[in-house]
């Protein structure tokens, strides 16, 4: 895992490439690199920041030069070996044991044919010396970022937007639809990108810059496809030997030359790969999270640590628990100029402390139990909408006095919080919606007319423009299964835009590498071949996960109930961030800019503190926007 950078016919590239590749330090502190050639009329400019994890020799170095061919890359390939084999046949002779370096021959052999066999997580620049082009590439998933940024006929990119802020003096500007976005998710999605100018590369897709200035993009995978081909083999009456899939990705993903752990929440997910973990590689480490007892009373916490203690004595695995107290008021900053962009899920800080922890004890690759609920259905969303269903059966008036009563219920009081009553009150308002209006409204922060009364009244066509660009993402498919139109959209948009943005970027600020098992292509395929009944069982989600599961795993921990890898909002609300959140509510630079209106965050505010309505995640994300917009317009990410 490491940081890649590059610029290509960009004025004073080499200097530029210089700065972009040592802002990305934190994500390869093992060494660094730099290539520089002409392009035309210009240069091209590759630099490399290494996180060594296979082959730690020299032999591994980027960027990589060999025959013409010049390679910057970020990633890992699980069928390297399969790759390096075939290519060996053929007649290849490999300097080392890299996987760049069987990346960069498997392209000299077939060029962007090779793409669609990679198996592993990954975004590349590759600069073919004799015909003067520069390729971007990214993987499949959208696992590894890839941004980038063209002027006239240059180009410049970067595995971090805060490398590209940097490196343009101040010019580029806030990108305010993006900003829109984040408040209605509490992220920003993979299509949008919070500067204007700049853009992510697309999951599975690749981009050729040539020296007349030119620019060929193509796809290699598309989500949309693989769903429906898993709908044709559903028909067909397949059915994905998923134990063995999902182990077989595990087993692959422990490849590495360095100490390998995995998180353990005590949940199915992380559980799972643990004990798969744990039979290919005994005596693995875990580490697992805990808060303060005081914060999880008042959050309504299920306490997780005993799950994950019987997993790691079931298994003989070696658990490191940590607690997390942390000083918060240090750690928003840091962490919103470390996301890149205003994400609000408190996780990236659980992803942080538990890399940094894990570093520290010489631990560089951890595993994750990441995508499962996207691909499986388990997220109480899922659930929940296939519930609206049925609830929207039940006489109106009755539905009326069921809304009226549960709206007068409050979410907490000065000691506790309610989590049932909180749960009830949000399906509730989505419940009588129709299906992707209703899916939308079951994981995003506001309706439309709450997001209205939000912002600046001169974005409102901003915000039209955002739920069509979810309507459209959500219907783009020819699926007849409810289920799994829920798992697309989930994978297309929530896992790249939120899960693996922040487990990216969390992780590589503590110069950890964080690998996702079910986040495969083989596992996806299996997943999507998975109808949706068999993925929703009664009130059981990923219930053909839990089966694939009780082949290694105890019932008592493949049927516990969800836990949540999240923090304790409303007690850090409540308590350590409530004169932050006055500040900035009453005097912070989104309100005086007239991006936000203070009297609608105010009366967030007020309805929170009496404990009617919890409004911790809105808030928390206000804060993390307040952040993130006082250094994009300041200047701190120069």
């Amino acid at each position: 895992m490491c940081g890649i950078a590059g610029t290509y016919r960009w004025p004073d590239g080499k200097a530029v490439t210089d700065r972009l590749t040592d802002t990305l330090a934190h994500r390869g502190p093992d060494g660094t690199g730099r290539y520089g050639h002409p392009a035309g009329d210009g240069e091209v400019h590759l630099g490399h920041r290494r996180l060594a994890i296979i082959d730690l020799s020299e032999t591994g170095a980027q960027p990589m030069a060999s025959d013409g061919l010049v390679l910057t890359y970020n990633g890992e390939l699980y069928n390297a070996p399969e790759l390096r084999a075939e290519l060996a046949a053929a007649g290849v002779r490999f300097r080392g044991t890299s996987d760049t370096e069987v990346l960069l021959e498997a392209w000299r052999r077939w060029g962007t044919d090779c793409l669609p066999r990679l198996r592993g997580m990954f975004a590349f620049g590759i600069f073919d010396e004799r015909t003067g082009d520069l390729v971007l590439v990214r993987d499949q998933l959208g696992i590894k970022p890839l941004f980038l940024l063209r002027r006239g006929e240059g180009l410049v990119f970067a595995s971090e937007l805060k490398a590209l802020a940097a490196v343009t003096g101040g010019s580029l500007e806030v990108d305010h639809a993006a900003l829109v976005a984040s408040l209605l998710y509490y992220w920003v999605p993979d299509s949008r990108c919070a500067f204007r100018e700049a853009e992510k590369l697309p999951p599975g897709s690749w981009l050729r810059i040539r020296p007349d200035g030119r620019v060929e993009r193509g796809r290699f995978w598309n989500l949309r496809d693989v769903a429906a081909e898993g709908r044709e083999r559903a028909r067909s009456g397949e059915r994905p030997d998923l134990a063995a899939i999902v182990e077989e990705s595990t087993r692959r993903h422990l490849l590495s030359d360095v100490p390998v752990a995995t998180f353990l929440s005590g949940g199915l997910d992380s559980s799972y790969l643990t004990a798969l973990a744990a039979r290919h590689q005994p005596g693995i480490s875990a580490y697992t999270i805990g808060f303060r007892a005081e914060d999880a009373r008042f959050e309504a916490m299920p306490d997780d640590l005993r799950y994950a203690r019987r997993v790691a004595e079931r298994f003989g695995v070696d658990l490191h628990e940590i607690e997390i107290a942390p000083n918060v008021l240090d750690l928003l900053p840091q962490m919103t100029y470390h996301l890149d962009e205003p994400i609000g899920d408190p996780a990236a800080i659980n992803t942080f402390l538990i890399c940094s922890a894990a570093r520290e004890a010489g631990v560089e690759v951890m595993l994750s139990g990441m995508g499962a609920d996207e691909l499986f259905a388990g997220y109480r969303k899922h659930l929940a909408n296939l519930i609206a269903l049925r609830y929207q059966r039940v006489p109106r008036p009755l539905r009326r006095g069921v809304s009226r009563a549960v709206d007068r219920l409050p979410v907490a009081t000065a000691r506790r919080g309610y989590r049932s009553v909180r749960f009830a009150k949000r399906f509730l308002s989505f419940a009588d919606l129709p299906e992707e209006t209703a899916f939308r409204r079951s994981y995003t922060m506001y309706d439309q007319d709450e997001l209205l009364a939000l912002i600046d009244p001169d974005l409102a066509g901003t915000v039209e423009d955002v739920l069509t660009e979810h309507a459209d993402v959500y219907q783009d498919n020819d699926l007849d299964d409810f289920v799994n139109r829920m798992c697309l959209g989930d994978a297309r948009m929530f896992l790249p835009g939120l899960n693996l943005t922040y487990t990216d970027r969390s992780s590589m600020a503590a110069s950890t590498e964080v690998r996702v098992p079910y986040v495969d292509v083989e596992v996806v395929r299996a997943a999507f071949a998975v109808p949706g009944d068999r993925k929703i069982v009664g009130r059981q989600g990923k219930a053909v996960l839990k089966e694939a599961a009780t082949s290694i795993l105890p019932r008592e921990i493949v049927y516990r109930p969800k836990g949540l890898f999240s923090a304790p909002l409303r007690a850090w609300m409540s308590r350590d961030l409530a004169p932050l959140v006055r500040e900035v509510v009453h005097d912070g630079v989104l309100v005086r800019s007239g991006f936000l209106r203070r009297d609608a965050l105010a009366r967030m505010v007020a309805e929170d503190a009496a404990g009617q309505r919890d409004f911790s995640k809105h808030l928390w994300h206000v804060l993390t926007l307040e952040y993130w917009y006082r250094g994009a317009t300041s200047g701190e990410f120069e």
